[in-house]
């Protein structure tokens, strides 16, 4: 394969001590870059004119359950209770592994054409190995890099995660793709008893893999204690969502390099608490971002961005109005900060900084080319700022491992029609489940509602 010479476009690297932005070329050899610089010599190599473009490192969507993508919008009005009572404590359990394979396969595919080349898909259905192994597969059927954090359907608190799949996944099609990690996606302190806990994050240690866990509703619960007395906390620890824990526990994960992950869109809609980002700012760190869940809200990364900055902007200018009857004299966050929470954190969240995040020589060619000469961007005077506000329509092309996965505003590779088509297929019969008539099944959802809202109330009185 012929190197390849991008140049002409204004360049954000996201990397330290460089410029916010640059005119370079990129100089990409197999799956990695080799070289950026002003006027690179384009001998031997083909050459991509990218002037009026501006090139970021690719976008990471830290936390998505991708396999909801069939059932997409049909709890944008969903409470959480609304949504644990309607997925997990319904159509969850109704899903086939053919469901789960076409569902991560149509999502992924999504995440690439919104400029995304890492996805932390968070499976919590794997309600056999069956149904993992054909999530698996429709990441590798659509070629993005992705962690796949293997998780569980809702279960009993003293149910430890069932290793054998981990290790069945870690010497199979893991093993076997270059683009994909393993992750653990555990019930978490919080909603496991404190031997649980323990044993599941040693088993993680052990195996060297990251481990993910919810935390919202409530301050943390015994188990949590028992897991931080172990050292267990570590970089390969990430929180999601962590709204509600105390000032003292959050400085604790960030003391000991925990990771947090939000999905602000979700979180401020169905009640999960308000987005943790400036407390984490105010500890020196910041959060990663996901959109969660394709059922409730949009799955563009960079949206998730724009209102998580401007949350904890309007909250830090409403902190400044009650201290001086005025709000902040200049912005609290810049757009550069949080730009890094779509690159630099999301790959620190999932333990992949040493290969995406950034631009640099020996990096992944992991990349997202934004056209800026769109009448929504144009004229582009700040190139980090018109990063941060493209939409999909200004994602030109994405590059993954040195292979174009989009181009010309086009996917590459995939008749979207018959992913279309299936995809549909899918949803219908799941969303006849979700809403089935009868007696008894009316009878199934209000008690399922009801445990859902009591075991919410407990956690929020912990």
């Amino acid at each position: 394969m012929k190197p390849l010479l991008l140049t002409g476009a204004q360049v954000i690297t996201m990397a330290a001590g460089r410029p916010d932005v640059e005119a370079i070329d990129i100089l990409i050899e197999g799956d990695r870059i080799a070289a950026i610089g002003e006027d690179l010599p384009s001998d031997g190599a083909e050459v991509a004119d990218l002037r009026g473009r501006i090139v970021i490192p690719g976008l990471i969507n830290a936390h998505l359950h991708t396999w909801q993508t069939a059932l997409r919008g049909v709890g944008a009005d969903w409470t959480l209770v609304d949504y644990l009572s309607n997925m997990h404590g319904g159509v969850a359990g109704r899903y086939a592994p053919e469901d789960m394979r076409i569902a991560t396969f149509a999502g992924a595919l999504n995440q690439i054409n919104c400029g995304v080349t890492t996805l932390g898909d968070w499976c919590h259905n794997t309600q056999s190995p069956d149904h993992a192994t054909q999530a698996v597969q429709g990441l590798v059927d659509a070629r993005i890099r992705a962690v796949f954090m293997h998780g569980t359907s809702h279960s009993a608190a003293d149910a430890p995660h069932p290793l054998s799949e981990i290790d069945a996944l870690l010497n199979g099609p893991i093993r076997r793709h270059r683009l994909l990690a393993l992750g653990m996606a555990i019930k978490g302190p919080q909603y496991s008893t404190p031997a649980v806990a323990l044993a599941d994050f040693r088993a993680a240690n052990e195996r060297g893999l990251v481990v993910s866990m919810h935390q919202s509703g409530g301050q943390p619960s015994p188990a949590w204690a028992a897991v931080r007395d172990a050292r267990l906390i570590g970089p390969r620890t990430n929180i999601v969502h962590g709204a509600d824990l105390s000032d003292e526990w959050l400085k604790t994960f960030v003391d000991a390099g925990a990771s947090f992950t939000i999905t602000p869109e979700n979180e401020l809609g169905q009640g999960h608490g308000i987005p943790i980002t400036g407390r984490l700012l105010k500890l020196g760190s910041a959060p990663s971002l996901g959109t969660d869940a394709d059922t409730v809200v949009s799955s563009e990364i960079l949206l998730a961005a724009r209102i998580a900055a401007a949350h904890q902007r309007g909250m830090d200018h409403l902190m400044q109005r009650q201290l001086t009857g005025a709000g902040a004299g200049k912005a609290t966050i810049t757009s550069k900060q949080v730009l890094s929470w779509a690159t630099v954190e999301g790959a620190r969240a999932l333990g992949l900084s040493e290969d995406v995040g950034r631009l640099l020589p020996g990096m992944q060619a992991d990349l997202a080319v934004v056209d800026a000469t769109a009448l929504n961007l144009w004229p582009a005077h700040d190139a980090v700022a018109a990063a941060l506000h493209a939409s999909i329509a200004n994602i030109e092309a994405v590059m993954i491992a040195g292979q174009w996965r989009k181009r010309d505003h086009e996917l590459l590779g995939v008749d979207l029609d018959e992913v279309a088509d299936r995809l549909l297929s899918s949803g219908e019969r799941l969303f006849q489940q979700l809403n089935k008539r009868g007696i008894l099944a009316g009878l199934k959802r209000h008690v399922v509602r009801r445990v859902v809202g009591r075991r919410l109330a407990q956690q929020a009185r912990r």
